[in-house]
């Protein structure tokens, strides 16, 4: 049936019409308006708060002066780059506008009506909100304590027929992670024309052997990597995936080939070559993740271990308390975000900021709880 807000002249498809009229995130910038407030904090999309590279800012001032012109449609430099940055060919490399531009254009290549896909309950919603939206039937199993379930999203693969597994590692919004041999394990054992979509936006921050080995060759996966984490890009919209070449020729079919504009390539190929910046903003991270261990544990909370740059805080409690927390910490300025499935909502999600954003939590985080407990 047709959603009774949408007027019947329109010429949408039946599938676009029963859609629900949500997105899978609301920005902080709706929320400060809605609330007419400025957040002093931005601690909820996990954005790389230590900046971006000084070599991608000045490549991208440099480049402005060209903005009349179009990007590259190939990518042929960046293509390049990271083809020497992961010992593989510039063909075996995609570009898109961030990890969800990316994650549409495979949900667009490979999903049908009633197309059944496999992640798991409460992962990144960006995935499942591009299946949705290509008619796609998503199945989903709960995590196994606070990490994804790999063996369950096998098994649920073999028993529907999945043509798609998406598995974010690490994941996202819990920050755990699996090991390389266990990722490349699960790849083993999917059924045959199976794509594991292997999301890894995170794995700069993982510990060693976080990144399974698997040749660039392999046509059972593609690797997913971005540009809005560890880079301090998420402005300019850049991610990348790693296939088969033949998979990776199949997006040309369908991709916005402007899609990546001319100062979002320069930045991006000077990013990739400023190693000292990356190991600043990693150490920046490792010493947040920490002092966040130690504002939570101060008030009796626990941070999870994390993989990534941003932490789940053990509010100790259900998700009704964790939801209050956060509607109290927002009144105070503060922007975070919390899982949105139980029992993981009893969490929240609180990005590695810097010393002074940690300050903030420090100082808003007692009025926070005292707020939620006498709801």
């Amino acid at each position: 049936m047709q959603n009774p807000t949408i007027p019947p002249h329109w010429p949408l498809t039946d599938l676009a019409a029963s859609l629900p009229q949500a997105v899978p995130f609301v920005g902080p910038e709706t929320l400060q308006r809605q609330r007419g407030i400025s957040f002093a904090a931005r601690l909820g999309a996990n954005e790389q708060r230590f900046g971006p590279s000084p070599l991608a800012v000045a490549a991208i001032t440099q480049a402005a002066g060209d903005v009349w012109m179009y990007g590259d449609p190939e990518n042929h430099d960046l293509k390049a780059a990271l083809a020497a940055k992961h010992g593989c060919a510039p063909a075996h490399t995609v570009l898109g506008e961030g990890v969800d531009g990316l994650l549409g254009l495979i949900v667009r290549l490979t999903v049908d009506m009633g197309t059944p896909v496999v992640a798991s309950r409460g992962t990144y919603p960006t995935f499942g909100y591009h299946v949705r939206g290509h008619g796609g039937q998503m199945i989903d199993t709960p995590y196994q304590g606070d990490a994804s379930d790999p063996a369950a999203l096998v098994d649920l693969a073999r028993k529907h027929r999945a043509k798609l597994v998406y598995l974010a590692n690490p994941d996202n919004p819990m920050g755990s992670h699996h090991t390389g041999a266990s990722v490349a394990q699960m790849l083993d054992d999917l059924p045959e024309g199976c794509l594991l979509i292997l999301d890894e936006a995170y794995i700069d921050f993982a510990p060693a052997g976080t990144a399974p080995d698997i040749t660039p060759d392999d046509p059972r996966v593609i690797r997913l990597r971005s540009f809005s984490k560890s880079y301090g890009l998420a402005g300019l919209r850049l991610g990348y995936g790693m296939c088969a070449p033949e998979l990776a020729r199949a997006f040309d079919r369908i991709r916005n080939h402007f899609g990546i504009g001319r100062l979002v390539q320069a930045g991006g190929l000077a990013a990739l070559g400023d190693h000292a910046h990356l190991a600043h903003v990693v150490a920046g991270s490792v010493a947040a993740r920490a002092r966040l261990a130690q504002i939570a544990g101060d008030h009796g909370l626990r941070a999870l271990p994390s993989a990534t740059n941003f932490s789940c805080i053990d509010m100790g409690k259900d998700g009704n308390f964790a939801r209050a927390t956060l509607a109290a910490l927002g009144d105070l300025g503060l922007f975070i975000r919390m899982p949105g499935t139980p029992p993981q909502d009893r969490c929240l999600r609180i990005s590695h900021g810097t010393v002074d954003d940690l300050d903030l939590l420090a100082q808003a985080l007692p009025q926070a709880l005292a707020r939620a407990a006498g709801q």
